[in-house]
């Protein structure tokens, strides 16, 4: 699995900008101080994500940063398998998990933006089971209140869960269902969702779930099409996201990271590289959480998010969509987020992102940054203030330890130039 030495070392080596067509890299490139970011505070950034490393706390780590539509940092460390003790190199692949949310959600915009879709139309117009779906009570099911919407799936207020970030009756059912076994297909999985009870009345909770695979499935209904082939056809195409898969191509797989259990042992492998989950076509097509990319791929979609639907002379989404996408959806009474027992402090929703509407921590969490994560523990986020993009992805287990993602965010904010 090793590989040669990194395609952009002489591009790198030889200048400060070089074009996407040039070097084959997500954004352009820049030094740090054209975007007034500080080279010693990088250099932190970088202090911080080794000594992760070498604690063995993660096997390997890819950081990037990028601001005016730039990258001025993109870096690798450790390794991709422990396995084969290849060094992880800055285009290898990761399972991004929900970090696969926004892209789903921007493939929904897209159909309505066609006119095909409209985001009050009810999920059971298009998807008839849900027609009949009850909301738990302590007295039994009830009828919900309203119908659920494409809105509803797009900002988590659905009423949908996973079932394994709470203990309540609908998270019992849906464990007892075996959702999270990958035994299903797309249809099948939805279908089997809408003979279980809603956690909330729609529009009434925030509640962290399978909303957006609903979505996933409904994109399939309205276009005639699998999810891969649309999101391949109507977003990597058009982008210019090569590396973005539900099934890793055999010809890449060398790049692909192994997943990791990191508890008080050496580390587990969890999903080969070699043989694991993404090296075959899944039966589900998860717009959830089913998408392995890349950091150069992942960028170009965050910077078209962050251009407001344009990227490279490509419109893909239109500029008020994307206003929408990344303004808070929620009522004051449903913010800030909770995930299980885990609450995002002066955290809203708008449409595929979690949004910052009262800043937790001054100078590191901007008022309207977006942002979400995987489960593998990828983080990005988009602060439109900073016109900035940072994520740093690593393939480990369990989520959010260590905290990986906060003191990255810290320390790149503190390397803004004053």
């Amino acid at each position: 699995m090793t590989r040669s030495a990194p395609r952009l070392l002489l591009a790198l080596l030889g200048a400060p900008f070089v074009t996407q067509g040039a070097s084959g890299q997500g954004l352009p490139i820049a030094t740090p101080d054209s975007v007034d970011l500080t080279a010693s505070g990088l250099a932190r950034v970088d202090s911080a994500m080794n000594a992760y490393v070498a604690s063995g706390k993660v096997p390997g780590i890819v950081v990037a940063v990028a601001r005016n539509g730039r990258l001025a940092h993109w870096k690798a460390f450790g390794v991709r398998s422990i396995e084969h003790k290849d060094p992880m190199e800055r285009d290898d692949l990761f399972r991004i998990y929900s970090m696969t949310k926004p892209v789903t959600t921007a493939a929904m915009l897209l159909l309505v933006e066609a006119g095909r879709v409209t985001l009050d139309d009810p999920v059971a117009k298009f998807l008839p089971a849900f027609a009949g779906v009850k909301v738990w009570s302590p007295a039994g099911p009830v009828a919900p209140r309203r119908a659920m919407t494409i809105r509803d799936l797009l900002q988590h207020t659905s009423g949908l869960t996973y079932g394994i970030f709470g203990e309540t009756p609908v998270d019992s059912a849906y464990r007892k269902a075996g959702l999270m076994e990958p035994r299903w297909t797309l249809t099948e999985l939805v279908d089997q969702l809408a003979t279980l009870p809603l956690v909330g009345h729609p529009g009434e909770v925030w509640n962290y779930g399978f909303s957006i695979d609903v979505a996933g499935r409904i994109i399939e209904v309205v276009s005639g099409m699998p999810l891969d082939r649309f999101m391949a056809e109507r977003i990597f195409g058009p982008l210019g996201m090569k590396d973005t898969y539900f099934e890793v191509p055999a010809e890449k797989r060398a790049r692909l990271t192994g997943y990791y259990g990191i508890t008080n042992g050496p580390p587990a492998l969890l999903d080969s590289p070699d043989s694991g989950s993404y090296t075959r076509r899944p039966m589900l097509l998860s717009g959830g959480g089913g998408l392995v990319s890349s950091a150069p791929d992942y960028l170009r979609f965050a910077q078209m998010i962050l251009n407001g639907g344009e990227l490279d002379g490509v419109r893909l989404l239109r500029r008020e969509t994307v206003t929408r996408m990344l303004s808070n959806q929620l009522p004051a009474s449903l913010i800030p987020l909770k995930v299980g027992e885990i609450v995002i402090p002066g955290t809203g929703f708008g449409l595929g992102f979690s949004i910052v509407v009262d800043p937790p921590i001054p100078g590191i969490a901007d008022r309207g940054r977006a942002a979400w994560a995987g489960y593998a523990n990828t983080y990005f986020w988009i602060d439109p203030s900073r016109r900035m993009i940072a994520m740093v992805l690593a393939q480990t287990f369990p989520f959010g330890a260590p905290p990986l993602e906060l003191d990255f965010r810290r320390l790149v904010y503190q390397a803004l130039q004053p």
